[in-house]
């Protein structure tokens, strides 16, 4: 199988708060429409869907999890500096978005923090 591009869908409630939310924290909006809003993260420009959830399930044949219920899938986002990821717990906090564990050194030279969006989808926000 020779796979050119890959992304995620993440099924949503709210369109307009996730466009909101991420846009807050300053990600590039990839696109938009009345079923889903789009964003590019990283430097090779991933792309995440954000569907609203109704229109996903039909597509996908099944149910979607209540992501603040539990883990479905957790995105890391990389920092250069342990600064970095302060200023992004204070953006992420300030947008809307949960702070699951606040930011602090673990393991030998990593530092980081969790937060969810507004529907529960996890990330961690990374230095090292």
């Amino acid at each position: 199988m020779n796979t050119k591009r890959i992304w995620a869908n993440f099924g949503v409630q709210d369109l307009e708060r996730t466009t909101t939310f991420y846009k807050r924290i300053g990600f590039k909006q990839n696109g938009a429409s009345d079923q889903l809003t789009s964003f590019f993260f990283g430097e090779k420009d991933f792309i995440i869907h954000f569907f609203l959830k109704d229109v996903l399930e039909p597509n996908i044949k099944g149910t979607i999890i209540n992501a603040k219920a539990g883990n479905e899938i957790v995105f890391t986002l990389s920092a250069d500096t342990r600064e970095e990821v302060d200023n992004w717990e204070k953006e992420v906090r300030e947008a809307g978005g949960t702070i699951v564990s606040k930011p602090e050194a673990f393991g030998e030279g990593y530092y980081g923090f969790v937060f969810t969006d507004p529907d529960g989808h996890k990330f961690n926000v990374f230095q090292m």
